[in-house]
């Protein structure tokens, strides 16, 4: 399987890895995910993913492998509209938006197209000073995949979004400053950069970061006022845990606190 994984203590890293075309996507990527996220989200041991490329692609990503003919090919319209409800809930974007564990993306060359996609589909970005985003889709006649450019538009609004979506490229360093990248690093140490964070994210009780992640994923969607009362029930739930009454002795005692996800 060209996706890669390699658990170091709670950090799961994955690893696109098709060095021979930088790393470009495939359907055994997509299958790769299908299979391996269910698989660390059941694992209690992992608490943060980290997603990059293989450094010898010399890119995160270079998108749809465009040689294969049967790319961006869609076969009818009703057999289309048939697999869509199947096609749009086990997609690639939904598997890792819907992940309920922090995912950082450690982009160490060029994302494109789909490659450019799925990092919007993470929480974090670590971006080597080499990363460059690009959105190629409508010079190719069609657009970017399931919300590409929308998703961008939340990380840098929708003018940035809409320069990338007609074919502009955004460089590692406007990544940053605008709000994608949330750490620029040189290219060497972008994956250690990476584990820093994610490491960092272990440390930390693992039901509140559960909580965390899905009050902001979800409250972003909805009006502010059912964002905050949806907030109130998962306050109350973490209020009961083992976890918020060690950190809160911990920090009392002058203490590290040693949390157990209960």
């Amino acid at each position: 399987m060209p996706l890669l994984c390699e658990k170091r203590g709670p950090v799961a890293i994955l690893t696109l890895s098709r060095p021979g075309k930088r790393n470009a996507w495939g359907s055994d990527y997509h299958q790769g995910l299908k299979e391996l996220l269910p698989e660390l989200e059941r694992d209690t041991a992992v608490l943060c993913i980290i997603l990059t490329g293989d450094e010898q692609g010399s890119a995160f990503c270079a998108g749809a492998d465009m040689k294969d003919s049967e790319t961006h090919n869609v076969d009818g319209m009703g057999e289309f509209l048939r697999a869509l409800p199947i096609t749009r809930r086990e997609s690639p974007f939904a598997l890792l938006s819907g992940f309920s564990k922090p995912i950082i993306a450690a982009v160490n060359g060029y994302a494109v197209g789909i490659g450019a996609i799925i990092t919007f589909c993470c929480d974090l970005i670590v971006a080597s000073e080499r990363a460059e985003w690009r959105l190629p889709q409508a010079s190719l006649g069609i657009i970017p995949a399931d919300a590409g450019a929308v998703r961008l538009s939340r990380f840098v609004g929708k003018g940035l979004a809409m320069r990338m979506a007609m074919g502009f490229p955004l460089k590692a360093g406007e990544a940053h400053q605008a709000g994608l990248a949330q750490w620029l690093v040189p290219h060497g140490e972008v994956l250690a950069k990476a584990m820093e964070v994610a490491n960092h994210i272990a440390s930390l009780p693992p039901l509140a970061v559960l909580m965390t992640k899905e009050s902001l994923t979800q409250g972003i969607e909805i009006p502010l006022p059912w964002a905050a009362l949806t907030d109130r029930y998962r306050f109350g739930a973490l209020a009961m845990t083992e976890d918020k009454r060690e950190g809160h002795e911990a920090w009392r005692e002058g203490r590290k606190p040693r949390f157990k996800g209960r």
